[in-house]
C-alpha cells in the first residue's frame, strides 16, 4: 500500500487568545479567539471554513499567515506548512513565506490597496520584493509583461491601460481581480480568501467564483476559502469546516456538510430564509409612471457659462407598490436599485415623470411625516459615531415634533423592545453594537415615523448568515404587524425569492421584467433575468 501525502497544511489544536477589554484592573485575563482547532488541507484542495461574525474563520486565516495583532498569543498548539513549523520563522523567513508559499485575497479590496500607487506598481511589488529567492532575477521590463500577463490571466480588460490607473477608477470586481493577481503572480502554493465576494453584486460574484475555479483548475493552487454564504461554499469547496466561538464543531464533504449536518449550529445556518405569510392587497400606495432619474455628470463637464448636461441613470421606469406587499427590486451594481430607493425617500429630487404616495404627488408627501423611510446597507455609518443610540433615537423623535425629553425617552425604550433589544442599548455607542444590534436600531429608528413605506436598501448584505436570518424575520414581523409596504432592495436573490411578493428586474436602468416572485424565478422571460438566476445559482 503506497503511504499518503502529507497535507500542505495542517493545524493541529491551536489556541489563540487576546487582552480582555479592560487592560486597568490589574488582572491580565485574555479572552479566547481560537480553541484547540485542528484541521488539514491537502495539495489542490479547496476548503471552505463557513460560521458567523466572531466565530473565528478570518483569525484562522490570520493565525495561518501569521499576521495576528502583536497583542494576540498562541496559547498552544502548532501549524505545519509543507513540512515548516510557522510558528517558529523569523521575520525573514516569513516574509519569504508570504507570497512565495502563501498569498492572501482580502474581503475589501478598497483598503488593501494602496490609493495613490498605480496598480501596475501594486502588482509588481510581490515580485520585486521575492526576485532572486528561488526565482531568477528578472528586468523592469520582464517584470511589466508578467504584470500584464497576470492581470489578463484574471480577465482585466485593456490590462495595460490598468496598469497606470489607480484604485478608486476600478469598479469593485475590477479591484477584486487586481488583488487575486496581486497574490497570484508568485505562483503560491496556498492561497487564502477570506470572504473576497461578499461586497460584490450577484454577477460579479459568480465570474469572481467562476475565475478562482479557473485558476485553481490551472494551476493547482490550493485556496483556504473563508465565507459565510453557504451557496458559494457549495459551489466552489471540496470540503468545509463549520466553526462556533473559536471551535470547529463539524468538518467534512461539502454535500454532506449541507444537506445532512449533524451538530445543531450547523442545522441553524443551513435552515431555510424565513418566508413572507402576508397577502398583499389591491389598493396601490405607491406608483411610477415613466420615471427618468438623472444626476450631474462625473466628469464635472461643464463651464462657468453653461451648466453641465444632466445624466440618467435609470429610463422611463414605471412600477406599483400596493398595500401590505414586499416589492423585491433586484440587479447588478449601477443598475439604479438604489437610486429609485433616494428619490422615493426623499433623499434625490432630480427626475422626470409621475410619482404618486398615496394617491398624491410625492413631492407634497414629502413634506408630511407619511413620507417613506428607508433602511440602509451599511448601518454603522447610518449612526453617529459620536453619539449614543439613545440620543440617535430621541433626535428622531424631537424632529417627528416630540417635545417632552421623558416622553421621546418612553417611546425610544419602547421601539428597542420591539426590535428586540434590551433597554441597556439605549446608553451605548455604534461602536459598541453588533452588526446585527446596529441594524435593529436604524430599522427601529425608521419606524419612530411609524410609515407606510419602508424602503430596505440591501439591509442585510453586511450581516452573517445567522443574524442576516433573524433580521429578515424581524422585518417580516414589523410588516405584518405594522401593515407596512415595503421596498426591498437586493443583490441576493434567494432572499427576494423568499420574502417579497413581487420582484422588478433592473438592467442598467431599465426596468427589463416584473411579475410575482413565483412566476418570474421560476419561468423568467428577460435573457438578464436568466442570467441573475443561474449566477446565483437558483436555475
Amino acid at each position: 500500500m503506497s503511504e499518503m501525502k502529507e497535507p500542505l497544511l495542517r493545524v493541529n489544536q491551536l489556541s489563540v487568545s487576546f487582552p480582555d477589554d479592560d487592560p486597568y484592573d490589574g488582572i491580565e485575563e485574555r479572552d479566547s479567539v481560537l480553541s484547540s482547532i485542528s484541521f488539514e488541507l491537502h495539495d489542490g484542495e479547496i476548503l471552505g471554513v463557513v460560521g458567523e461574525s466572531g466565530s473565528g474563520k478570518s483569525m484562522t486565516a490570520l493565525a495561518v499567515i501569521r499576521l495576528l495583532k502583536k497583542t494576540a498569543r498562541v496559547d498552544g498548539g502548532e501549524i505545519l506548512f509543507d513540512g515548516r513549523s510557522l510558528l517558529t520563522l523569523s521575520e525573514e523567513e516569513l516574509c519569504d513565506l508570504r507570497g512565495l508559499g502563501i498569498s492572501m485575497i482580502f474581503q475589501e479590496p478598497m483598503t488593501s490597496l494602496n490609493p495613490v500607487l498605480r496598480i501596475g506598481t501594486q502588482v509588481a511589488e510581490a515580485l520585486k520584493l521575492h526576485q532572486g529567492k528561488g526565482n531568477e532575477a528578472l528586468s523592469d521590463e520582464q517584470i511589466h509583461r508578467e504584470v500584464v500577463r497576470v492581470l489578463t490571466e484574471v480577465g482585466l480588460p485593456d490590462p495595460e491601460g490598468v496598469c497606470l490607473m489607480y484604485p478608486h477608477e476600478l469598479s469593485g470586481g475590477m479591484r477584486q481581480r487586481v488583488m487575486i493577481a496581486a497574490a497570484l503572480i508568485t505562483s503560491p502554493k496556498l492561497l487564502i480568501a477570506d470572504e473576497p465576494t461578499t461586497a460584490l453584486d450577484v454577477l460579479t460574484q459568480a465570474q469572481i467564483l467562476d475565475l478562482l475555479l479557473k485558476i485553481h483548475e490551472k494551476t493547482g493552487v490550493a485556496i483556504l476559502f473563508i465565507s459565510h454564504d453557504l451557496h458559494v461554499i457549495r459551489r466552489l469547496c471540496h470540503r468545509v469546516l463549520v466553526m462556533y466561538h473559536g471551535e470547529i464543531v463539524e468538518e467534512g464533504e461539502t454535500e454532506k456538510i449541507l444537506d445532512h449536518p449533524d451538530h445543531e449550529y450547523t442545522k441553524t445556518l443551513v435552515a431555510r430564509i424565513p418566508r413572507v405569510e402576508t397577502n398583499p392587497g389591491s389598493d396601490p400606495v405607491l406608483s411610477m409612471d415613466k420615471v427618468t432619474i438623472y444626476y450631474p455628470p462625473r466628469n464635472g463637464s461643464g463651464s462657468f457659462f453653461k451648466k453641465p448636461a444632466l445624466e440618467a441613470y435609470v429610463y422611463n421606469a414605471s412600477l406599483t407598490l400596493y398595500e401590505n406587499e414586499i416589492l423585491g427590486i433586484v440587479g447588478g451594481s449601477g443598475s439604479g436599485k438604489s437610486t429609485i430607493g433616494k428619490v422615493l425617500s426623499g433623499l434625490h429630487g432630480i427626475y422626470d415623470g409621475g410619482i404618486e404616495l398615496f394617491g398624491q404627488p410625492l413631492k407634497e408627501v414629502l413634506a408630511t411625516n407619511q413620507r417613506p423611510q428607508m433602511v440602509f446597507q451599511d448601518p454603522y455609518s447610518a449612526l453617529n459615531p459620536a453619539r449614543t443610540i439613545g440620543w440617535s433615537l430621541s433626535e428622531t423623535l424631537r424632529s417627528h415634533g416630540v417635545k417632552s425629553a421623558s416622553e421621546r425617552r418612553r417611546m425610544a425604550l419602547e421601539m428597542l423592545s420591539e426590535v428586540g433589544l434590551e433597554k441597556e442599548i439605549y446608553e451605548r455607542y455604534p461602536r459598541e453594537l453588533s452588526g446585527g444590534q446596529r441594524q435593529r436600531v436604524c430599522i427601529g429608528q425608521a419606524l419612530l415615523y411609524d410609515p407606510k413605506i419602508l424602503i430596505a436598501d440591501e439591509p442585510v448584505s453586511a450581516l452573517d448568515v445567522t443574524v442576516s436570518s433573524q433580521v429578515l424575520e424581524l422585518l417580516l414581523r414589523l410588516q405584518k404587524e405594522r401593515n407596512m409596504s415595503m421596498i426591498f432592495i437586493s443583490h441576493d436573490m434567494n432572499i427576494v425569492r423568499s420574502i417579497c411578493h413581487r420582484v422588478v428586474v433592473l438592467e442598467k436602468g431599465r426596468i427589463v421584467e416584473e411579475g410575482p416572485c413565483g412566476e418570474v424565478f421560476d419561468n423568467p422571460s428577460h435573457p438578464y433575468t436568466r442570467q441573475l438566476i443561474d449566477a446565483a445559482m437558483l436555475g
